[in-house]
Order: C-alpha cells, then structure tokens, then sequence
C-alpha cells in the first residue's frame, strides 16, 4: 500500500476510534440531570474494603545433582515464561586495584555473544521473538534473566543456558564496556546527587570498602581479557546458583530442558559455601564534610551512620519508624518541609542490607541560605523520636501504610519467586516476609521509641553537603563542629 493511501487509511481509522469511545461518553454525560451528582465525602468519610490476605503461589524447588538450586512456579494467565538466575559472587569479590571487574563480566556476558552465537546473531535471534536475556554483577550478587513467549521457549532457554554456561567475551564488546565506564567517569561529577551518594558511602565505609569504591580510569585500565575470563570461571558454578522459572509452562517439560541444559555442568566442590562477606565498619564520626560546587544554586545532604542487617531482630521496629517520619503526612514531611519551608525533599532511611550493615541516612536537598536550618531541623526530629513514643495516629498511620503496601509486593507471581529467591541467597527463612507482617501488627510506640534510642546515634552522625559553600549562610561553622572539604577531582591514570 502506497505511504500516502496508508495514511489515509489509519487517519480515518483513528477517526473512526475516537468517535466509539466519544460518543457513549457524550450520551453518559447527557443523561445526567442537576442535582443528581453525589455530594464529596472527605477523605476520612471514605471506606474501602480490607485488602486481601498476602499468599504465596504454589511452587516447587529441587536440586540437580551437580547442586544447582531451582524454583518453579506455574502461571498461565498469559503465554509468557520469565526466569531468573542468582549466582553467588558480587563487586565486593572482586580486586581493589581493579574495581569494575565483576561489572564488565557481568555486562560483557550478554553483548560479547556465546561460543556457538556471536553477539549480533545472539541479538539477532532475540529480537526476532521478542525475547531478552539479561546479566549483571552488583555488590552482593551476579543475575541473569530472561523473557519469552511460551511457543518460543525451547530456543530462549537454549540461549539463556549459553550465555551463563559459554560466554564468549569478545575482545571488542570487553573494549566497549571499557569505554562507556570511561564516559561514566568523566561525567561523574555532574550530577549533585551522584557525588552526594558516593562520597557518603566513602565517609562511612571508608574509600577502599568494597561497599564503597569506585571505578577509575585506572582500575579499568588494570582490567584485561584474561581478568574478565578468570572471574567467570571462578565465580560461575551450578553449586553456585540459584534458578527461578515463573510463567505458562509444563512443570515435567520443565524440570526436562533444564537438566538437559544445565544437568552436565560440572560443579566445583570448593564453592559449595557462599564467599563471606566482607566486613564494614564506619570511618569516620561525628564530623561535617562539605564538597564544593559554585555554579549550585542548592544544597544536597546526607546525614547518617552506619546502619544493620535484616536479621537484627530490632529491624521491624526501625522499619516502623522509617514510615513515621517519611511517609506523605510524616514527621519529617510535616516539620520541616510543609511548616518549616526549608526542603524540595527530605528523608530518614534505615537502609539494612541482608548480609553486611547498610546505612542510615537522612538528608534532602534545600536552597543554599536554609542549608544549616535544615540540617538543624532534620537533627532535631530525628532527637525527638528518640526521646518520646510516637503517637496514637502516627504508630498507625506508620503501620496501616506498611502493612497495606505489602499486597504491592506480590502483585504478580515472578516478584514472589524472586523474593523465594533472594530469602534463600541470603539465608533467610521463606516466610520473613510474613515475620515482617507480624511484627508490624503487633508493633508498639514503646519498642519504636527502644529501638530509635538505640540505633540512631548523634554522636556517630556524619553530614555532608554538596553546594556553594560561599552562599551557605549562616556558614556551616555553624554547626558546631569542624568543616572539612573533599575533593572529587578524578584521578587520571598513571602513564606506563
């Protein structure tokens, strides 16, 4: 069909379209008389129906016997199958003079190809069923991914097996990789919200963490073809992983292709345990830091301290306490946003990771002449949860909130296995989520109060703001404590 004949024929399509949804549209609006319209309720007048109980699908979990760990769950709402794969290794097992490693595997996994598909056959083929296969390294763990129609599974899931099992790594996507991390590094620096974030973590963990280091031209430059090979081949086992498989499948046909795609891989016995985590401790203390940035008409802050793991048994009150001062209507909202006028936004976040100590932190970003009456007030109700019990109305407006986001988090079968999946990584039972749930009902203002007065600590607090330090009036001196400057200058690499 010629172009102009084509457009002809979908404008008078869309007009056709239009008209449909229009027209019964006008006849509802008709047929409404004066007076007939409901009077508003306020918003405390409505009631809704109680949220239905959270439920965990059915499923099925087995071990090959080269230890491979596998999660099953049917769902044949739609004709599609996803899965995704856990592998036990992470950026923090990786050199510190070759920070970047583990996330160049992790990408050049999938871009450089496999030993029987080169890269843009590999694309090629995907793109063709509207499928994906996905990897990546973070700091606690690798993944892989895919998507796929159910008729088109048999080929994705080939694929998917060859991309874990027989990464070809080719020299030029590696080279790529390289590159493009390059392009990150010089454009580090643009975003205040990114040298806030890093260098709060540097302040905590200390700048050789692996929790906290980064990626220079350097430690890229240290990266070669035979790195990127080693650290697969040190860190990619079937003992060493976890696979999950949600969607419209036969679960015999299944557990079939995967032993038939995974069955002859052979494990390596030394990697049965989980590498340990790396420990973490905090740097520095009770000390204000300041990155200077001219051209900034604002102030970004973080205020915090190292924080804890999920399995400190004080986490549900910590979480509760999360939710009263930040939720829409929460402490920190209400002072010192709404009443106080002093923030664009601003947070308190008890941020636990499963398996190292995460951080707490506060902060938000402010214009640069109420940064230190900012800071202030944040200080100021974090102090006052520690000192008094949440009220009535804000324990269950804290709780209500959690507890009615959990239906959200098991919206579709894939974030439930996923969950399965994380729990078991980790170590954790499968029901911490419902651990959670009933701690969170049970939850008093009392044990919020113990578990504030506890954790949060204002003599580990360490501040850092990113902003003009010349319009921060009054000066940071303010605060009472020594003002130190950090310099985020990239460092270039060292000639050979």
């Amino acid at each position: 069909m010629p172009n102009v004949q084509r457009n002809r024929f979908l404008r008078r399509t869309l007009q056709r379209l239009i008209a449909f949804a229009v027209i019964p549209l006008l006849l509802v609006i008709g047929s409404i008389r004066p007076g007939t319209a409901a009077t508003a309720k306020h918003y405390t007048e409505l009631e809704f129906p109680a949220l239905p109980e959270v439920t965990i699908p059915e499923y099925s979990r087995f071990q090959l016997d080269n230890g491979l760990t596998v999660y099953l769950m049917e769902n044949h709402e739609l004709p599609l199958v996803n899965g995704i794969a856990r592998m036990r290794t992470g950026s923090r097992l990786e050199p510190a003079e070759k920070v970047g490693l583990a996330d160049i595997v992790g990408t050049v996994m999938r871009t450089g190809g496999t030993k029987q598909h080169p890269s843009e056959q590999l694309n090629q083929m995907l793109e063709q069923r509207a499928a994906s296969v996905e990897t990546g390294i973070s700091t606690a763990s690798g993944s892989a991914s895919f998507a796929a129609l159910s008729e088109d599974l048999d080929t994705v899931f080939g694929l998917f097996s060859e991309v874990i099992r027989e990464p070809a790594f080719e020299k030029d996507k590696l080279v790529l990789a390289k590159t493009q991390r390059r392009g990150n590094i010089a454009r580090r620096n643009d975003d205040p919200d990114s040298i806030t974030g890093r260098e709060f973590k540097k302040l905590i963990y200390g700048g050789e963490s692996p929790y906290a280091r980064t990626q220079e031209y350097q430690t890229l430059d240290n990266i070669s073809q035979t790195d990127v090979e080693s650290f697969y081949q040190q860190n990619f086992h079937p003992n060493c992983m976890i696979l999950g498989i949600v969607g419209d499948f036969d679960p015999a046909a299944m557990t079939q292709r995967i032993k038939k795609e995974f069955g002859d891989w052979p494990a390596i016995p030394e990697r049965d345990e989980t590498p340990p985590a790396p420990s973490a401790e905090q740097i520095k203390a009770g000390e204000t830091f300041v990155v200077d940035q001219p051209q900034l008409s604002q102030s970004n802050v973080q205020i915090g301290h190292l924080g804890g793991q999920f399995d400190n048994p004080d986490i549900f009150s910590l979480l509760v306490m999360n939710e009263a001062l930040n939720s829409f209507g929460g402490r920190l909202f209400n002072e010192v946003r709404s009443r106080q006028g002093l923030a664009y936004s601003v947070y308190a976040v008890w941020s636990a990771r499963y398996d190292y100590p995460g951080l707490f932190i506060s902060g938000g970003q402010t214009r640069s002449e109420a940064t230190v009456p900012f800071i202030k007030a944040v200080m100021g109700e974090l102090q006052k949860v520690r000192e008094a019990p949440l009220s009535a109305d804000e324990l269950q407006q804290a709780k209500d909130s959690i507890l009615n986001s959990f239906v959200f988090n098991f919206q579709d079968p894939g974030q439930t296995l996923s969950r399965l999946m994380r729990y078991e990584y980790f170590g954790y039972p499968d029901d911490f989520i419902f651990q959670y749930q009933r701690a969170v009902k049970t939850m008093t203002a009392e044990k919020v109060q113990a578990a504030a007065k506890k954790y949060l600590q204002p003599e580990q607090i360490v501040t850092l703001v990113v902003g003009n330090r010349s319009a921060i009036q009054p000066s940071l001196e303010e605060l009472g404590k020594t003002v130190t400057p950090i310099d985020i200058t990239i460092p270039q690499p060292v000639s050979s």
